[in-house]
């Protein structure tokens, strides 16, 4: 994603949080307060600074509700929560939190002071008003020290400030509390489906290079309701959200500049995620990956060779980058799954984060390939643009 007044540009990877956690994990080490430059932004994504951390090399036995939880001995681990969701009234409304944990020194060689900080949690929150055409975000970030910011194991919780997920006991449901400077938002979740391990039971391989992988787990269909407020004005809502939930340490390859994250929850009760990497040279990755998730929870995996997006109509942000906002997906026969075809419309054109790391993220609406009848909801995240 491009940073602000640099035209830095870092090698994408599904889920804007490993670029933003780098970008933050290297001013932070060297004590200052300005965006790095470019040598040291491309040396941090490329596979640097990892020794005495755990890498990401073979599949993984998984446990739940033990692995909601933190992994240490990882130097990057997120939580991704989007969803859309709707009034009494028939407002519509997209939102999106994620909490971020850095590590800042390998686990053998962590601090037992109070006062010291061995990650850096960082925290990111977007409300889109469709019926306005209003896009809100904040963003936060502290070194865990004093209480400043961490988790807890039981109950589960994650917390930066007065931002919070707080779990009951250790599993769900979770209730979400963000109160920014323009909305507030009050939801609790809990899993309509079930788990969904992405990759290869798991393991999420960005590149050939042994180690660039991640942890990678998805649930695609959370119930949602509670409150949002902006300015002011209260909204009981329902609707659904999808968690995204990575952990790792190695990055990527040098070839790499950005990506396009899809997650499509249709009426039919059906769910897709794709994520396709882009090249510097304007290629696809062969590294793209997704998979499609059956009502019942089953999985079937979705390589390149089963997607073909095609931009349609693109969206100008302030700082000159152009982000394809309408989109044509074409699903080629896949196992278990027969061809299709949608057209993919942002709910709004401006759902752009100027935050730290720039990038556009927010609530998509499914039609069917003429355009007209909708077949679900979703968010997209772009990065890598001009």
């Amino acid at each position: 994603m491009p940073l602000p007044a640099t035209d830095l540009r870092p090698i994408g990877l599904p889920r804007c949080l490993i670029g933003l956690a780098l970008y933050i994990f290297s001013f932070l080490l060297a004590g200052c307060h300005r965006s790095p430059d470019n040598d040291s932004l491309q040396r941090a994504l490329q596979n640097q600074d990892i020794q005495g951390y755990q890498s990401v090399l073979t599949p993984r036995s998984f446990t739940f509700p033990q692995d909601h939880a933190t992994h240490a001995g990882y130097k990057n681990e997120w939580w991704y929560l989007t969803g859309n969701v709707m009034d009494a009234n028939g407002k519509r409304f997209g939102y999106q939190v994620t909490f971020f944990r850095i590590a800042l020194t390998p686990e053998d060689k962590q601090r037992e002071s109070h006062w010291a900080a061995d990650h850096v949690w960082m925290a990111h929150t977007a409300i889109t008003d469709i019926e306005a055409g209003k896009h809100w975000h904040e963003e936060r970030f502290s070194r865990e020290a004093v209480g400043l910011a961490g988790h807890t194991v039981s109950p589960l919780s994650f917390w930066l400030d007065d931002w919070s997920i707080i779990a009951s006991g250790n599993d769900f449901p979770w209730k979400i509390n963000i109160n920014s400077e323009h909305f507030s938002l009050a939801l609790t979740i809990t899993p309509e489906k079930k788990v969904v391990l992405q990759g290869e039971q798991g393991l999420s391989r960005k590149s050939p290079t042994p180690g660039n992988a991640s942890y990678y787990y998805s649930i695609t269909r959370l119930a949602s309701s509670g409150e949002i407020i902006i300015g002011g004005k209260p909204h009981q809502v329902t609707g659904s959200s999808w968690l995204d939930r990575e952990w790792g340490t190695s990055l990527l390859d040098k070839d790499q500049q950005g990506w396009d994250w899809f997650s499509l929850q249709f009426h039919s009760g059906e769910e897709m995620m794709f994520y396709q990497l882009r090249q510097k040279n304007g290629n696809l990755d062969p590294s793209s990956l997704g998979s499609w998730v059956d009502p019942e929870s089953q999985k079937t995996t979705l390589h390149p060779q089963d997607i073909q997006l095609t931009p349609l109509s693109w969206w100008r942000a302030p700082n000159g980058a152009n982000y394809p906002i309408r989109w044509r997906i074409r699903l080629n026969t896949a196992t278990a799954v027969t061809a299709k075809e949608w057209i993919i419309q942002a709910a709004i054109p401006n759902q752009w984060l100027d935050v730290s790391i720039k990038y556009w993220e927010g609530a998509i609406i499914i039609f069917d390939a003429e355009g007209k009848q909708e077949l679900g909801r979703g968010y997209l995240e772009m990065t890598g643009y001009e």
